[in-house]
């Protein structure tokens, strides 16, 4: 085969040899027909036999992509297949693109065929091969760039729940535009040929920095920080996450933590922060940093600064050992749970793992504490550091936004976006909003909008108001953002309106106002987007916030962020804030906040639109501990509202046959589980002894002293364990192992508390603790798998509310 080849008809054949002959598969498809996907099914299902790396990213732009072609992707059998889906919101998605690689040999196949049987067979195309050798660079850059679009926030995981809700927006919109729309064969498929916009590459993101004089010392926050970091590892913690606010130094706080060990790798999500964390570490460690991305690899240097696109691809993955690195550092750890970082952690096993985050929650609810053992070495909020003096304080007024959000589409995570364009691109609501920034404003400003449209409108609006000001998104192509940043900073501009590229990784310290012209779909983000005006600087005595508050969801909560850790949640409409700071609402603003708590959607409602979501992200049901991990709601709703999860499943008839059988049959076992009083999580430990001994044997005698090596290791085996239940005066003298004295605690704690005055359902008689009902042997495995959903959940919130979040 030739080097660079063309490919204008029968595609097929020579995808089924790259197939073949290739470990790693990656193919990037605008639109999938199920008729293309049998083009290579068999193909890629040998491949994922043989342990090839296969992920498949397509889109949903006007609905092309069959949903029956994504059920029969995902029949496919292999733990190394992904597939994922590209939310467009009525933006042309339309690359296609095939990726192989084997070791050092690879290809790249680019050009207008589609996955669909037209394109790969019989129809007239134009397709591109180009084996690795001929640009070794641009080969890699195109894995790196694929890696970022497959992982994008606009993606989303394709399984059966996924497959449910895209097939029922297909239906909807094929219906509701049947006349555009062609007739899709097997005989005839008609590549719809959709106009390509001129999108610039993504600029990219900069972790914040620290101008340091001559000595390099560590600043306040970064002291206390170590101190606790260091009394971590001495209390033989692996694993530690530290929550900073932005603009306190977490860079330099890992060069410092840095020093205690010879390799380490550093592992962020932009070129640009590996950049400068690189020259952070080299200031503080005087060592010279090696970068691992895209078209730079170097892999001699004890300090590495990798791209985690890059190092999640398996075969750059599997170049290093296991135990490579002592100490792993993962800059916006809130990212962490992402399955491009989780790959990465499932992989390397280092002496020590460091998590740096400002916003530990994710927006997508997933826990990343766990990915740390729960253990949070230190956390210093925003409104805890503007306390101490080391953030600037803030004025927030709350203006109205006129928008009604109630007749505007929610989509699950956001709104639609053309519905909500709608109502923005007016020239009244550009005039309100710029009569309240010039009404509060003070010197330069970053305003945070909805879309790229909308930051283009706005700017030329302020530009015809004699403002200077420019909009900055990943379409721009006139301006870079460093030279926009030098021109806010220089005040030769006022006013930047961007949509989310300063959420993470950048500050500008002499920012000293943030417009919000856009609905707060997440508080995640708010919180990260607040941020970006707090850094101190010569001459800011604090930042101006102007925030449009119309009825969109979290408006009612979203003021709470700015009373974090002082105020309880849900408690005032306007929080207590630090005496330095100062929240001003509009009249009307109040009344709706008020107005809103009143309305909000009833509990249950809530609860079940949550579950839905948490279902949707995995594919299936979640288990009672995944809907507090993954859920948004507060999971003990569950239990204050339906009685509990069972409960609350089968209430809106999510459980099977069997399951909904041995609910109604075993109902006050259940409820007596979940609702047991836990001082300690004694009770619990024993139910989990007790379960792991399988469906038919779990429920049957157990004594104190079968139960005491269990029981003891569980305490002794993670070090929160033991400092939180095991670690008082009757039990600390336990450390060293006793069968008779752990036997004595576990009979005189556990077992005897379990006992009920107003039913006999568990028994401790004669030495011997058991269940005390029967159970019908087509019973058992049900009743096992729901009672041992509780106990996880149980034992794992009761940790949580200890101080322990994983």
């Amino acid at each position: 085969m030739e080097p660079l080849s063309l490919h204008t008809r029968n595609l097929s054949k020579q995808l089924r040899k790259d197939i073949q002959q290739s470990s790693m598969i990656y193919i990037l498809s605008s639109f999938i027909m199920h008729s293309g996907v049998n083009v290579i099914y068999d193909e890629l299902q040998n491949a994922l036999h043989n342990g090839a790396d296969i992920k498949i990213l397509t889109g949903d732009y006007l609905f092309v992509t069959q949903p029956h072609a994504l059920e029969k992707l995902t029949s496919l059998i292999g733990h190394n297949l992904e597939i994922r889906l590209w939310k467009s919101d009525g933006i042309s998605f339309h690359p296609k693109s095939f990726i192989f690689k084997h070791h050092e040999e690879g290809a790249i196949i680019v050009g207008s065929s589609n996955l669909s049987r037209s394109a790969l067979t019989s129809g007239i195309e134009w397709n591109m091969r180009m084996k690795r050798h001929i640009s070794p660079d641009v080969f890699d850059e195109a894995i790196g760039t694929f890696i970022e679009l497959f992982y994008d926030d606009k993606t989303m995981a394709i399984n059966k729940e996924t497959i449910k809700n895209y097939t029922k927006s297909y239906k909807s919109f094929h219906a509701e535009h049947a006349d555009l729309m062609k007739t899709w064969t097997r005989q005839e498929e008609i590549e719809l040929m959709l106009p390509v916009e001129d999108i610039a590459s993504l600029p990219t993101e900069v972790e914040e920095t620290i101008d340091y004089e001559i000595d390099i010392e560590p600043r306040l926050a970064q002291k206390e920080a170590l101190i606790a970091l260091e009394e971590t590892v001495a209390e033989d913690y692996s694993k530690a996450m530290v929550v900073m606010a932005t603009g306190l130094g977490k860079t330099y706080l890992a060069a410092f933590f840095a020093q205690n060990y010879k390799k380490v790798l550093f592992i962020a999500h932009r070129e640009e922060i590996l950049k400068q964390a690189k020259e952070s570490f080299k200031r503080v460690l005087n060592v010279p940093g090696g970068l691992y991305y895209g078209v730079e690899k170097d892999m001699e240097q004890p300090l590495l600064f990798a791209s985690i696109f890059t190092l999640s691809v398996q075969e750059h993955l599997t170049k290093f050992q296991k135990d490579e690195f002592d100490l792993i550092v993962i800059d916006e750890f809130h990212h962490a749970a992402a399955k491009s970082y989780t790959k990465i952690l499932d992989y390397f096993e280092p002496e020590f793992l460091l998590g740096l985050t400002a916003t530990p929650e994710r927006t997508d609810g997933k826990d990343v504490f766990a990915l740390c053992e729960g253990n949070v070495a230190y956390e210093i909020t925003f409104i805890e550091a503007i306390q101490r003096g080391w953030l600037a304080p803030f004025t927030y007024y709350g203006v109205k936004d006129d928008i009604d959000y109630s007749n505007i589409r929610w989509l699950g995570q956001r709104y639609d976006q053309q519905e909500l364009l709608v109502q923005q691109l007016q020239e009244e609501r550009a005039q309100h909003i710029f009569t309240s920034w010039k009404k509060h404003k003070k010197t330069r400003t970053i305003a945070f909008c909805s879309s790229i449209d909308q930051a283009i409108f706005l700017s030329d609006y302020f530009e015809t108001q004699g403002i200077q000001a420019i909009s900055l998104t990943s379409r721009s192509v006139n301006i870079s953002r460093s030279e926009a940043i030098r021109k806010l900073e220089s005040k030769e501009i006022d006013i930047i309106f961007t949509v989310d590229l300063f959420n993470e990784g950048v500050d500008i310290p002499s920012v000293d106002t943030l417009l919000f012209v856009r609905p707060t779909e997440s508080l995640v983000v708010f919180t990260q987007q607040i941020g970006r005006g707090l850094r101190t600087y010569s001459g800011k005595d604090k930042c101006v916030i102007i925030d449009l508050i119309g009825n969109y969801r979290h408006a009612d909560i979203k003021l709470q962020v700015l009373g974090e850790g002082i105020a309880q949640p849900n408690t005032e409409i306007i929080p207590r804030v630090p005496d330095t700071c100062t929240i001003k609402l509009d009249t009307e603003v109040i009344n709706l906040l008020q107005e809103m708590r009143r309305k909000r959607s009833p509990r249950k409602e809530r609860i079940y639109e949550d579950y839905v979501q948490v279902k949707e992200l995995l594919g299936r049901r979640p288990t009672y501990r995944e809907v507090h991990l993954y859920g948004n709601e507060n999971s003990r709703e569950y239990r204050q509202a339906f009685g509990g999860y069972f409960s609350f499943l089968d209430n809106y008839g999510e459980l099977a046959e069997m399951e909904a059988l041995v609910y109604k049959n075993h109902l006050l076992w259940l409820q007596k589980v979940e609702r047991e009083s836990m001082t300690k999580s004694y009770k619990m430990v024993v139910l989990q002894y007790m379960l792991k001994k399988g469906p038919a044997e779990w429920y049957k005698p157990v004594t104190p002293e079968e139960v005491a090596p269990y029981f003891h290791k569980f305490y002794m085996e993670k070090e929160y364990r033991k400092r939180i239940d095991f670690s008082s005066g009757n039990t600390k003298c336990l450390w060293e192992y006793n069968e008779a004295s752990v036997a004595r605690l576990i009979a005189n704690m556990p077992m005897d508390k379990w006992m009920d005055k107003n039913n006999d359902l568990v028994l401790f008689q004669d030495g011997e603790f058991f269940i005390n009902f029967s159970i019908n042997k087509d019973e058992e495995e049900t009743l096992h798998e729901m009672t041992r959903q509780i106990c996880e959940y149980r034992l794992g919130y009761y940790f949580e509310r200890k101080g322990y979040r994983g």
